[in-house]
């Protein structure tokens, strides 16, 4: 597969006391994911490492960047690459300022793999995005452990 034109993103698997980090996408069309639960962060802007992108998008998005993070893997797809990296939340969701999105929160690993979450912004259960929710169970396959 040629990837040299492909957009490339870099997302962050946050989790903290079993749970993981997600936001609703805003359901709007022409975006990636509308109204789908999907991992914070995005494109990786041109002299930028996908380190530097991803907690660059952090703080856009959440306020918040990481102390330190640690590279999971790289996903190639048809429409993007997209570089995987996580580390523990460590502040309560509450101190978190959603910039980017419809709601934020923090889904159990029984939503993951169910593939959906109830978001109290919408009122309503909303579906993971597919390669997101493949991310996460390859995720808890390795790194179960350090979730609990």
């Amino acid at each position: 597969m040629n990837n040299n034109n492909l957009p490339h993103v870099a997302i962050a698997i946050l989790y903290r006391q079993g749970k993981f980090l997600l936001q609703l996408r805003d359901d709007i069309s022409g975006i990636a994911h509308p109204g789908k639960w999907a991992f914070f962060g995005g494109h990786i802007e041109p002299r930028e490492t996908p380190e530097v992108a991803m907690k660059r998008e952090l703080i856009e998005e959440i306020s918040y960047a990481p102390d330190t993070v640690w590279e999971f893997g790289v996903y190639y797809d048809t429409h993007v690459v997209r570089h995987v990296f996580y580390a523990p939340l460590t502040v309560e969701l509450k101190d978190l300022v959603l910039g980017e999105g419809w709601d934020m929160g923090l889904l159990t690993t029984g939503e993951i793999k169910a593939g959906k979450a109830y978001s109290e912004n919408a009122g309503m259960e909303r579906s993971l995005g597919e390669f997101h929710q493949k991310i996460l169970l390859d995720f808890m396959n390795k790194y179960g452990n350090l979730i609990d």
